[in-house]
């Protein structure tokens, strides 16, 4: 595992370009597009003011940088350096701005959701989609790019309108049995579109592409709802992570419940993996005393070198006791996503935050449990094959795999916090980003991962 060397960074704006030949940067309100093998800037642009959001168009030719609090929208090419294009929303102000799938189109959300903007690169014509609904997750488009379903709020009713992205003409429109929609999301397949209610209120409803209501689902009645929802890439489980602790697992042919994890702060089953991260003893010479160190020495303190642990059943987990009083409470799954073959789910208790659950779909059983010694910021799967990288927000990135974990420093001067992360499309490379830096984390190849790793009961 190599490292770059560290790069400024602001406002954690880094993204792979999805083709993964570009990595986009922001500093304030300078655009750094660099080569992924090379890390050498091929094009710096510079913006009106602080870049505030960046995205990649599907066919990584252009990217956007959006300046919320001007109202305004850059966008520049990597083909034509000297071609770039400026939107202005004026005093409608602007609150979220995106691609539309064809790379052509952007989508500008005004404040207060009055309305999105529909801006032609090509043509430079201007389309207006009124109601757009304040909510979690109120934008989704097909994998494919052919439609988009958009939540919206009119006459103190939700609805969903579903639109030809290639036209922008509206397919389908029909109202939502929600109290106070919180989200949609299409299946990876495109077939199925997953709604979800307010968390008082526990309704996920699926329904088909022409609006018809395929199920509604409802664990529990009187308590707090849906917090997290994540389909897996097969389209097959529908994941709902609930209020309760618990993880319920949907499948694709009754829309019914096949099973529910639940996050006990107590691990029993002897065949269930818990790896702790642990601090490492320093070893000494034979015959040498651990004195403590010279004044002058013990000045700069270097960060701990930790390991991970297989720890013996029973364990107990670190867990958090919720303030009742207080809005968003921190109880119920945080965090969930499935591994890119569907064969694991990884999920996040916020009331044990420090842990990283990872269940086995196809046994439909808990099959690794990590702790960190931190409380868990991040978690990504590595985008070909069953691997997970996690952060604490400490100096350190955590890999899993099947065939074990590792807990890697990130090197350089200074404490460099990961705060989060993503991974190139080939996997081959994880970018870290704390505050102000960015580096870039360089693994093994395919046919070493194991060396990587280590085998099985070769866990450090």
């Amino acid at each position: 595992m190599n490292f770059s060397e560290v790069f400024k960074l602001s406002g954690l704006l880094c993204k792979f370009s999805p083709d993964g030949k570009y990595l986009a940067s922001c500093v304030q309100y300078r655009l750094v597009v660099r080569d992924v093998h090379t890390l050498q800037i091929l094009h710096l642009y510079t913006c009106l003011d602080q870049i505030q959001h960046i995205e990649w168009s599907a066919d990584s030719l252009f990217i956007l940088c959006a300046m919320y609090k001007r109202g305004q929208v850059q966008v520049w090419s990597l083909e034509q350096p000297e071609w770039h294009c400026r939107i202005d929303e004026g005093s409608a102000g602007l609150v979220a701005s995106c691609w539309s799938p064809d790379g052509r189109h952007i989508l500008n959300t005004t404040e207060f959701h009055l309305r999105i903007t529909v801006w032609s690169l090509c043509t430079k014509s201007v389309s207006y989609i009124k109601y757009p609904k304040a909510c979690q997750q109120g934008v989704s488009f097909t994998r494919d790019g052919r439609y988009m379903a958009l939540a919206e709020r009119r006459d103190c009713q939700d609805h969903v309108s579903v639109f030809v992205c290639s036209d922008w003409q509206l397919l389908r429109h029909f109202d939502t049995e929600t109290q106070d929609l919180a989200g949609i999301e299409w299946a990876p397949n495109g077939c199925v579109l997953a709604v979800w209610d307010t968390c008082l209120e526990y309704k996920v409803l699926l329904y088909s592409l022409d609006g018809r209501l395929l199920s509604a689902y409802c664990a529990y009645e009187w308590s707090l709802g849906v917090k997290s929802v994540a389909w897996s890439p097969s389209s097959q489980f529908l994941a709902i992570g609930s209020y309760d602790g618990k993880v319920r697992i949907l499948n694709h042919v009754t829309w019914k419940m096949i099973t529910e994890f639940g996050h006990p702060a107590t691990i029993n089953n002897p065949k269930i993996v818990v790896y702790k991260e642990a601090e490492k003893t320093p070893r000494l010479a034979p015959g040498r005393l651990a004195f403590p160190p010279p004044r002058a020495a013990a000045g700069v303190a270097s960060p701990a070198e930790t390991k991970y642990e297989i720890a013996s059943v029973p364990v107990s987990l670190q867990t958090l006791k919720p303030v009742a009083d207080r809005a968003n409470p921190k109880i119920g799954i945080g965090a969930l996503a499935f591994s890119p073959d569907s064969y694991f789910l990884a999920t996040r208790s916020d009331s044990v935050p420090n842990a990283v659950w990872i269940w086995d779909i196809q046994k439909l059983r808990l099959f690794v449990v990590l702790e960190q010694l931190s409380p868990v910021r991040s978690f990504q799967w590595d985008p070909q094959q069953p691997r997970l990288a996690i952060c604490t927000g400490g100096g350190k990135v955590y890999l899993w795999s099947p065939a074990g974990c590792v807990s890697v420093q990130v090197p350089g001067e200074g404490d460099f916090q990961v705060l989060s992360l993503c991974w190139h499309l080939n996997g081959d490379s994880l970018a870290l980003l704390s505050k102000d830096h960015f580096c870039l984390c360089f693994l093994e190849t395919e046919d070493r991962v194991g060396t990587a790793f280590g085998r099985p009961g070769d866990h450090t």
